[in-house]
C-alpha cells in the first residue's frame, strides 16, 4: 500500500480545497449571480475533495485492498456522475475538454477498481493502486487547470445573463 503517498495526497487535496474556497470567496460576487459559475466552482471543488476522501479511505485500512477497491470504485463513479450533472458549458474548447478529461479518469479509477486484473491484461506492470495514484495525481492536475480557466473566465460576457 501507498500509505505515504496516501497521506500526502490527502492533504495537498485538502489544501486545494481551502485554496479554491478563498478563490470563491473572492470571486463570490461575481459568480453566486449566475447558476452555471455557482455549479462551474462547485465542481472544481469536487476535483479537490472527492480525491482527498479516496486518499483518506485509502488511509483506514492500508492493507485491505477490498476497502479501496470498493470506496475508489464508489467514490469514482459518484465523482464521474457528479462532474456531468454540475459542468455547465464551458466557454472554451480547453475548459470543456478538461471536463472531459476529468469525467475519463473519474471511470478509468472506477474501472480499475472494480476489476483490478485490467492493470495487467493491459500490460502494465504496477500493482492496481499505483496505477490508481497516478491517475488521482492526473486529476488533481486536472482540477488545477480547470480552477485557473474559472478563475479567468469573463463573467460579463452578454450570453451570460444572470439567473435569478
Amino acid at each position: 500500500m501507498l500509505t505515504e503517498f496516501y497521506i500526502a495526497f490527502a492533504t495537498v487535496c485538502f489544501t486545494l480545497l481551502g485554496l479554491w474556497i478563498i478563490v470563491v470567496q473572492t470571486r463570490h460576487a461575481d459568480w453566486r449571480r449566475l447558476s452555471l459559475y455557482r455549479r462551474r466552482a462547485y465542481g472544481v471543488a469536487l476535483h479537490f475533495s472527492i480525491p482527498g476522501v479516496m486518499g483518506l479511505l485509502a488511509l483506514i485500512d492500508p492493507v485491505s485492498t477490498q476497502l479501496w477497491r470498493t470506496t475508489f470504485a464508489i467514490a469514482a463513479a459518484g465523482g464521474a456522475v457528479v462532474l456531468l450533472l454540475v459542468r455547465g458549458p464551458a466557454p472554451t474548447w480547453i475548459g470543456m475538454a478538461a471536463y472531459g478529461v476529468a469525467v475519463m479518469l473519474y471511470i478509468l479509477i472506477a474501472v480499475v477498481a472494480i476489476a483490478p486484473r485490467i492493470v495487467r491484461d493491459l500490460g502494465i506492470a504496477s500493482l492496481p493502486i499505483r496505477v490508481e495514484a497516478v491517475l488521482l495525481t492526473a486529476l488533481v492536475f486536472v482540477g488545477v487547470n480547470v480552477a485557473w480557466l474559472l478563475l479567468f473566465d469573463d463573467t460579463s460576457t452578454p450570453a451570460r445573463a444572470p439567473d435569478r
